[in-house]
Formats: C-alpha cells, structure tokens, sequence
C-alpha cells in the first residue's frame, strides 16, 4: 500500500477510536485495524492487517457472508449490518461474542474500501436475557401481578396469571381501569387507599377487596400495592393473592387451626429433638475427648520419671499410649470433618476399578492390630477374580469402621467372619460377628448420628460411624443393612451395585 494511502487510513482509524474499526478492501482483505478491534477479536496489536476478512466470521456462514461482502464493497451504502439478526464475531482463540456492525463504504485512490465499525454487545445481551427472564417470572407468577398509571389508574401490564383469572384480555385490560375490577372500592375511597404511597409516608400498603371478572362472579382477594416507576413514569404495582379459600370461614378455619396446631407440635418436637441431639453431642464431645487427654497427660507425666536406660520399656509403654491416644482422637476430628462435608455436599467421589482383595487384605492387616486376645479374622473365600467399580477409600472406610465395631464389640476367643457373594446386579459383603449384638429396641435408630445402643454406652464410641458409611451408601447408589439379635451377634452388610456406570457414579456428590 502506498504511503499516501496508509496515511488517509490511518486519519480515518482515528476518527473514531472508542469502538472496534477495521477497514477491508475490495478483495475482502483486512487493511487496518484500531487496537479496540485488535483485542476484541483476541488479536495482537496490528496482527490482523493483511489477513482475510473470513477468519473473523464464524465458519458456518462465511460462504453466505463472502457473497453478501462482496456485492456490498462494490455497490453498498453505508448502513448497519444485519438489523434484526443475532450478529457474531469470531475471535482469534475461537470464542464467540454477539456484536453489531456498521459500514460505511468510500473510495481511495480509486478503490473501493469499506469501514466496519464494531460495538461489543456481549453485556447488552446479557442484560436484555436477565430482562427476559424477569419478565417469564412476573408473566407466569402464580400470583396476580398488575402495574397501573399513577393518574388515570389504566392497567399498563398484567401477568398471564391475573388475565386468565379474570377473563380479560391484555388489550382489554389495557382500555381499563383498576377501579372496573375493584367494583367495592369507589375513586374517593381509592385515592384515601393509596395516598400514604402518593405522600410518600409509607413504602406498601395491604388491603383486602373484591375483583370482578368478566363473566360477572366475583372472588376475594388480597392486594400489596406500592410505588414503582418505568424509566421517569410513576406507576403502582400491585401483588394480588386469590384468597377464596381462606374465605370459607368455618371448615377452611378449623383445618387452619388443626394444621397449624400439628405444625407446632412437629416443630416443638423437631426443637426439642434438636436441643436433646446438642446436649448428646456436647456430652459425648467432653467424655470422648476428656478420657484420652487424661491418659495422654498421665503418661506424659510418667515419662519424665523413667530417666534410666533400663527404664525404656516402661517409656516405650507410655509413648504408646500417647501414640494411640492422639490416634483415637484424630479419628473423632476426622469423623467430625466427614460429617461436616457430607452435609454441606462437598464431597466428590472417584470411581475408579480395583480388585476387592487389595481393600480387603488392607482392611483385615489393619485391623490386626485391634484384634482382642483369641479373637480370628475369617478372610472371605474365593475373591481374587472379583473386581470393583467403586469409590475404594469411602470402600475401606466402610469396610474398616465394620471390622472395627465388630473387634470391639465382641469378647475375646470369637470369631469375625468376612463373607463375599455376587449376583448379576450386585456385590455383597458381609460382616459376621459373636458379639453383643443390637437390642431391638435400638436397632431402628443404629444409624442415627450420634445414637449409641444402650448396651454399649460405657465404650468408647461416638455413634456418628455408621452414619457416615450410611449417607457415603446411599451417595454412591449402594446399601449398608444389618440383621442382629441380642447376645448372639451381628452381621452388617455392604451391598455395591455392579452394572452402575462409572460416569453415573462419578456425578454423585
């Protein structure tokens, strides 16, 4: 391009510099562009001169686009570009933005060129969606909704609620007046209504009245009304709940009356089931937390005692029992935590396929440690071709919080048993103990956060495992059941889904 030309296009780029510019020649070729166009289109500071028009237009229209180009860079008149159609841009990374488009052709050094000037109209759309959508919720409201002149009290709109209810079309409306549908309320009596708005003493006003509807029969209803405006206009809008129902006194009242009275017995109930679960936590908290940071202190106290050589059995008995203190109590913190998560939904599971004899050989060689004296670990028979598609840490913390109360809750020379059978649909896992067993009257309650059966209240145990197994079950689409019998033991069992997707299970959460 010659120097002459380059110029003319540089004094017509800074004409204007607060909207996109490009300029394109009559070969569909971009000439120049301002640093506005540059980043809007994703591009580098004068990176688009010399490039073809096309590679900002969406590749679905840019046949029809190069047609229409082409005839208007040789005969066009300057105008906007594409009234009334959703104009897109093409950005360099290939993200789409709405945009509109003026052009404006002239002739330079007898060439025919074209100046589109571009306006960014992402934040316009958006507004104009969120005023669509409020209006799709003012017109499909179950309540009626009215907006109405100040002045004249002409309906300006009406949702679709309040058109279907009354029987009046909005171009009907629109030739009416509030007062031909309040047929109680005269202009003297709904002017003292609304002139605590007018004044500006108070921000809403709420009365009860009468509407009319077009077929002639009446309903009652009740009217919050306030002051609003449409750009400069002042204007009332009014909120307005069918109140048919609550009108037929006698039974719709005793019904009220009833309803209201069980309400607040279950709301009663819920608070004080609530204030007994506060007390039971805070008890458990104390007596859980308090007997190991006794033992901790206590030991911690010995240990500076034994200061000879001969001495580091006794130490190494002390420094185990802090260990296994801090154990227990990083576990109570955790299950705490577990809970938490569960119920704030922030847990998210990973599905992944492993080997049941992997969890379970980990389970079993962990819980050795915890086994009471005489006490045997059955390993389950005939798992090593059985594979998994699960969540394998929510699959060994189930499995070892099981084993575990099954260790500590039985006596010692007992046997705990791991049992594995599968069917088409699922996988089961029992856990069989010769324990103590469930009472009856607890078993309904066994998973229950916090709920601990009556025969094991002197153990430690804060009775929110189970719980957590349960929701972590029922969140990956599984099943945790129990049968037991006071005295003679329990047997819990995992049940795991086999032909659940991992893309379904992985959605869980």
């Amino acid at each position: 391009m010659k120097l002459l030309e380059k110029n003319e296009v540089l004094k017509i780029l800074t004409e204007v510099i607060s909207e996109g510019i490009l300029i394109v020649d009559d070969q569909q070729n971009i000439v120049a562009s301002n640093a506005v166009a540059d980043r809007m289109f994703g591009y580098l500071d004068g990176e688009l001169g010399g490039k073809p028009l096309e590679i900002l237009i969406p590749k679905n229209i840019r046949g029809q686009h190069r047609g229409d180009a082409g005839g208007f860079i040789q005969k066009g008149r300057r105008r906007k570009m594409g009234q009334g159609l959703d104009l897109v841009g093409l950005q360099k990374d290939g993200g789409e933005f709405p945009l509109e488009i003026s052009l404006n052709p002239f002739t330079l050094l007898q060439r025919r060129y074209v100046m589109a000037i571009i306006v960014d109209i992402s934040e316009r759309k958006k507004s104009e969606q969120t005023i669509d959508h409020w209006f799709e919720v003012f017109n499909e409201s179950l309540n009626e909704i009215y907006i109405f002149d100040v002045e004249s009290f002409v309906f300006i709109n009406v949702n679709r609620g309040a058109q279907l209810n009354l029987g009046y079309t909005m171009e009907e409306l629109n030739q009416m007046s509030v007062l031909d549908i309040k047929t109680d309320l005269s202009q003297e009596s709904f002017q003292k209504l609304i002139s605590p708005l007018v004044d500006k003493t108070r921000e809403k006003v709420d009365f009860e009245t009468i509407h009319r509807r077009k077929d002639g029969s009446a309903y009652p209803v009740e009217v919050h009304l306030q002051l609003s405006s449409i750009g400069k206009k002042q204007v009332f809008l009014a909120i307005v709940l069918d109140i048919t129902e609550r009108k037929n006194y006698t039974q719709h009242l005793e019904n009220t009356v009833e309803e209201r009275t069980e309400q607040l017995r279950e709301a009663l109930k819920a608070e004080k089931q609530l204030n007994e679960l506060k007390t039971k936590f805070l008890s458990l908290v104390s007596h859980e937390f308090k007997t190991p940071l006794s033992s901790i202190l206590t030991s911690n106290s010995l240990l500076s005692k034994y200061t000879k050589t001969d001495q580091q059995e006794k130490r190494d008995k002390h420094i185990n029992t802090i260990k296994e203190k801090v154990k227990y109590l990083d576990n109570i913190l955790t299950d705490f935590l577990s809970i938490e998560r569960l119920d704030t939904g922030k847990v998210k599971y990973n599905i992944s396929t492993f080997p049941l004899s992997k969890i379970i050989n980990e389970v079993i060689y962990n819980s050795n440690t915890l086994l009471k004296e005489g006490q045997r670990i059955q390993y389950p028979k005939d798992i090593d071709g059985i594979t998994v598609s699960f969540e394998e840490k929510i699959m060994e913390l189930s499995l070892s919080n099981l084993l575990h109360n099954a260790i500590k809750y039985s006596h010692e020379d007992t046997n705990i048993e791991l049992r594995v059978t599968e069917n088409n649909d699922s996988l089961h896992i029992d856990i069989i103990d010769e324990g103590l067993g469930i009472p009856e009257e607890d078993q309904p309650f066994i998973f229950d956060r916090y709920y601990r059966a009556s025969n094991v209240l002197t153990s430690q145990g804060t009775g929110i495992g189970l719980n957590i197994v349960k929701q972590h079950m029922l969140n990956l689409g599984a099943d945790i059941s129990f049968k037991s019998k006071p005295g003679a033991g329990s047997t819990f069992t995992l049940t795991i889904p086999k032909n659940k997707s991992e893309d379904e299970k992985n959605s869980t959460g």
